[in-house]
């Protein structure tokens, strides 16, 4: 069977068509982004992403590759200027969301690993501390380039994070980073050389 000219033509027309097809499918969502209003500023690769709503608010750049359910989530006024832009040749692994109402920007050549949540916003809270309803308050958050982001990591409301930082898996991001840093924990805090 394995040397018959037969079977071996159809075993090879399978595997070209297991490598065509996903990236078929991805100039098909790419596509589908700009129809809906997103601005891709080259070839993108988009898995299975999700953008729920307001893509005309989305800009991606050139060579940008989005793994297997990333969210990207753009809340508030429809009207608002861009609010997510992602930098040339930057890669977002596996479930990773970001949630913004004002502004996210993350910077070209970034690679941020899975499980991820960078939000630029929160709830107002009460005298006492307690989540409350009304307004979301919202600071923008920045990316630099070259930035390295592990596994499980929360980058908060507000945060700057300088070029070439590396953030360590699971570290809750709460204020800036200097470039060139890494940061690791809860809050995150400069790495301390032993």
């Amino acid at each position: 069977m394995a040397g018959n000219p037969r079977f071996l033509g159809r075993l090879t027309d399978s595997i070209m068509i297991s490598r065509l097809l996903p990236g078929v499918m991805s100039r098909f969502r790419g596509a589908a982004l700009r129809w809906r209003g997103a601005n891709l500023r080259g070839p993108a690769w988009l898995r299975a992403i999700e953008v729920p709503r307001q893509a005309h608010r989305i800009m991606l750049g050139a060579g940008v590759a989005l793994d297997r359910d990333v969210v990207l989530l753009v809340s508030g006024e429809p009207t608002a200027p861009r609010c997510i832009s992602i930098g040339d040749r930057t890669y977002i692994n596996r479930a990773t969301f970001i949630d913004s109402v004002e502004s996210v920007r993350i910077g070209p050549d970034c690679m941020i690993g899975p499980f991820c949540y960078i939000t630029d916003h929160d709830h107002q809270r009460t005298a006492d501390g307690r989540p409350a309803g009304g307004p979301l308050v919202a600071l923008p958050v920045t990316i630099g380039r070259n930035v390295w982001i592990g596994a499980h990591v929360s980058v908060l409301k507000g945060v700057t994070i300088g070029d070439g930082a590396t953030i360590g898996a699971g570290a809750v991001v709460t204020r800036n980073v200097s470039p060139d840093t890494t940061v690791v924990g809860n809050p995150a805090r400069p790495l301390r050389n032993s």
